[in-house]
């Protein structure tokens, strides 16, 4: 019993240091960029930008929440946010934003998909919607890129399955 203690209580300690890190604060502007990945991680995505590196910290297909974290040409945080949101969302303009906007404002789709008789490419995105409901925002594209058509709905793979007889 003694020896099981003294295996286990190594990984309790790593687990619980994992966990810590779920509380840390968020990275703070003027934070230099070595010292934000070290502690984010390696991002999902790194874009280049006319103002700086953008980095992407995507949750997964599954995940609610993308975090764009934005460098200055100097390597210095100019912002860190969470994007899949209403504010986020509203940065998207129907007939004006092109996919390389909307990357760069959301981050990677959750998934994509095409309407063949509209003949639109959609980009869909998991959020939570007012920080409670699971939600899909469907972005939708023209053949050139541009935003057409944004709709939002429940996000299927959450809803609750009902079976009628």
């Amino acid at each position: 019993m003694k020896k099981l203690f003294k295996l286990a209580t190594p990984l309790l300690f790593a687990a619980l240091a994992g966990c810590a890190s779920w509380n840390a604060p968020p990275p703070q502007p003027g934070e230099p960029r070595a010292a934000v990945e070290a502690r984010l991680g390696r991002p999902t995505a790194i874009y280049q930008l006319p103002t700086g590196p953008e980095l992407e910290y995507a949750t997964g297909p599954y995940g609610q929440y993308t975090y764009m974290a934005r460098f200055g040409p100097d390597d210095k945080l100019i912002s860190y946010e969470q994007v899949l949101d209403t504010p986020g969302f509203a940065r998207i303009k129907v007939g004006v934003s092109t996919q390389q906007d909307v990357l760069h404002t959301l981050g990677r789709p959750t998934e994509k998909s095409y309407l063949a008789l509209p003949k639109l490419h959609v980009w869909s995105y998991r959020y939570k919607e007012s920080g409670v409901w699971d939600s899909m925002m469907h972005v939708h594209f023209d053949h050139d890129g541009i935003v057409r058509m944004m709709m939002n709905g429940p996000d299927p793979a959450k809803e609750e399955r009902r079976f009628f007889w």
